[in-house]
């Protein structure tokens, strides 16, 4: 390909809206949840794979001190309200500058829907290819990822409708 050539490619695929360019970070759509070993915030080992495997999931990377986590929270309630019964909402708390203590207490006062879970040792942001905190994955009833994104403002219901 010539250097014009790649120069219009690339130009192309910066003027198309974000939704219709290839992911750029995360999980691939269309691969498997993958495994991570996790803890309650009471301690407990628990495997996400598991968690994530028997049927659709709201996955969310997250930390106590993350704006885009609080700018995102209200739209993960709604979610909850709605696809509670039919969706497993999972937040895995990211180990930085937090204790499972703090994000005990932050999940209390703020409502936090779902499980939660601590990633003591980064095991799960490694494996599912966190980019940043915020980041949500949505995993369909066939233990496929369907979604992912990150950011404040993601179109949650669009992409639980996906996975149902």
């Amino acid at each position: 390909m010539t250097t014009t050539l790649r120069c219009l490619a690339l130009a192309t695929l910066f003027a198309l809206p974000a939704a219709a360019r290839a992911q750029e970070s995360g999980l691939p759509l269309g691969s498997a949840a993958p495994s991570a070993l996790l803890a309650t915030l009471d301690g407990k080992p628990v495997d996400l794979a598991q968690l994530v495997g028997k049927g659709p999931a709201v996955v969310e990377f997250w930390a106590t001190w993350c704006e885009n986590c609080e700018h995102l929270l209200p739209t993960l309630q709604k979610s909850y309200a709605k696809y509670g019964s039919r969706v497993k909402f999972i937040g895995v708390s990211v180990n930085v500058n937090q204790s499972p203590r703090r994000v005990q207490l932050h999940v209390a006062k703020y409502k936090v829907p779902g499980i939660q879970l601590y990633d003591t040792r980064g095991a799960a942001t490694g494996n599912w290819d966190v980019p940043a905190t915020s980041h949500v994955v949505v995993v369909g009833r066939n233990g496929k990822v369907v979604y992912t994104g990150v950011g404040g403002t993601q179109d949650l219901d669009a992409a639980i409708r996906k996975a149902l």
